[in-house]
C-alpha cells in the first residue's frame, strides 16, 4: 500500500510538478507588479499542432485543459477592453540596442513571467492579469489564483526572448479587427507574442512567423506590434484588411504608421509618438540607458484618478546583452531588472 502511494504521489509530481513550483515561485515586487518562473512544457508546441487558437474564449478553454490536464473545466469570461502603449528603440554610444516600452491603461496588475521551456528560447513576458477573466478583484496571491496565473504560457503583451528579439502589442487606432482566414493555424495578438518570442531569434524570423499563421485581434480592435531585435532593426507590423504590412520605424503609439491607414486614430491631444521621435532624432538614435529611460518616462501617462491609472508598467530591454528592468506604475526609483539563465552559462 506504501508503495501504491509512493508511486501515485511520485507520478502526481511529474504531472503537476512543474506548474506547482511555477505556482509557488509568485512574489509580489511593487503595487501592481508580479512575478513568476516557470520550467518545464510550456504548452505551445501542442497547441500548435492542434491548430491553435482563434479568440480568447479557446484560449481560455486549452490553457485550463492544459493546466488541470484535463481535470478541470471553469467557465472563464475573458476581459475585454482597450489599452493604450508606446514604444521606442535605440542604439547605444557603444553600438548596442535598447527598446522601451510603456503600457498604458485605466485599471491594471501585470504579472511578469519568466519562462524557460524544454523547446524553445528562455523569455520574459508580461500580461494584465485583469484581462484573465477568472472574476472581480482577481489577484494572483493564494495557491489556487496563482496556479491560474500561468495562463500567462499563452498570452503576452510584451516581452524579450534571450537571443535579443523583443516585442509589444499595441492599440492600432480604430476598431477594425483582424481575422485571417487562410487555413493556417490561429493565434489572436496576445498569443502570437508568446509564439514568437519562443521561436524566433530575429526579426526577419518574427515576420516569417506572422505570415505563417492566421492572426485574430484580441479585444475587437485594431492592434499592431513594435518588434526589434539585437542587430537594431525595428518594423511596427500592422494589418489592413487582413493583410499584414510592414512598417520600419524606430518608434510608435496608438496611431497606424502604414501608407494605407497612415494617422488613422492620431488623437489630438497625443504628442507620445511625436514626442518619442522628437528624443529619437535630437539624439539621432543613440541613447545609453538612462536616456532612453528618460525618454520612455517622458512619454508615461500620469494617473487620473478615477478614470486612469496611466502607465501599468514600464521596461526597458537591452536587446545586445539581453535583459529587461520594469518600473510599476511610474515609480522610476523602484526598478527591478531581470537577466536570462542561459546567457549566463
Amino acid at each position: 500500500m506504501l508503495g501504491l502511494i509512493v508511486a501515485a504521489v511520485v507520478l502526481m509530481w511529474m504531472e503537476f510538478g512543474p506548474f506547482v513550483k511555477g505556482a509557488l515561485s509568485v512574489e509580489k515586487l511593487d503595487d501592481g507588479l508580479y512575478y513568476m518562473e516557470y520550467k518545464g512544457d510550456d504548452g505551445l508546441d501542442s497547441l500548435m499542432k492542434k491548430g491553435g487558437f482563434a479568440n480568447a474564449e479557446e484560449l481560455s478553454a486549452y490553457a485550463v485543459n492544459f493546466l488541470s490536464k484535463g481535470h478541470y473545466r471553469p467557465d472563464v469570461k475573458p476581459k475585454k477592453n482597450d489599452f493604450g502603449c508606446s514604444a521606442l528603440t535605440v542604439r547605444t554610444p557603444d553600438g548596442g540596442v535598447l527598446m522601451g516600452r510603456n503600457f498604458d491603461f485605466n485599471s491594471a496588475t501585470g504579472m511578469i513571467l519568466h519562462c524557460i521551456p524544454d523547446k524553445g528560447y528562455e523569455t520574459f513576458t508580461t500580461f494584465n492579469v485583469e484581462f484573465y477573466g477568472f472574476g472581480e478583484d482577481y489577484k494572483p496571491e493564494g495557491f489556487a489564483k496563482q496556479y491560474l496565473a500561468l495562463t500567462g504560457l499563452f498570452v503576452a503583451l510584451d516581452g524579450i526572448n534571450e537571443k535579443g528579439l523583443a516585442m509589444a502589442d499595441l492599440m492600432a487606432g480604430d476598431d477594425v479587427e483582424t481575422h485571417q482566414q487562410t487555413g493556417k493555424a490561429a493565434l489572436t495578438t496576445t498569443g502570437a507574442i508568446r509564439y514568437v518570442l519562443n521561436n524566433a531569434a530575429n526579426v526577419e524570423e518574427a515576420l516569417n512567423l506572422l505570415r505563417g499563421i492566421d492572426m485574430h485581434s484580441d479585444i475587437g480592435a485594431a492592434h499592431h506590434f513594435a518588434i526589434a531585435d539585437r542587430t537594431g532593426r525595428s518594423v511596427v507590423v500592422e494589418y489592413v484588411d487582413n493583410e499584414m504590412v510592414v512598417v520600419e520605424s524606430p518608434a510608435v503609439a496608438n496611431h497606424y504608421l502604414c501608407e494605407a491607414k497612415f494617422n488613422v486614430g492620431l488623437a489630438e491631444n497625443d504628442h507620445r509618438y511625436e514626442q518619442l521621435c522628437e528624443r529619437f532624432d535630437k539624439n539621432k538614435g543613440v541613447m545609453n540607458v538612462q536616456g532612453l529611460t528618460k525618454a520612455i518616462e517622458a512619454a508615461s501617462q500620469p494617473e487620473v484618478k478615477g478614470k486612469f491609472l496611466g502607465t501599468a508598467w514600464t521596461m526597458v530591454m537591452d536587446l545586445t546583452h539581453p535583459s529587461v528592468t520594469y518600473y510599476s506604475r511610474r515609480h522610476f526609483d523602484k526598478p527591478f531588472r531581470f537577466t536570462f539563465e542561459r546567457t549566463q552559462e
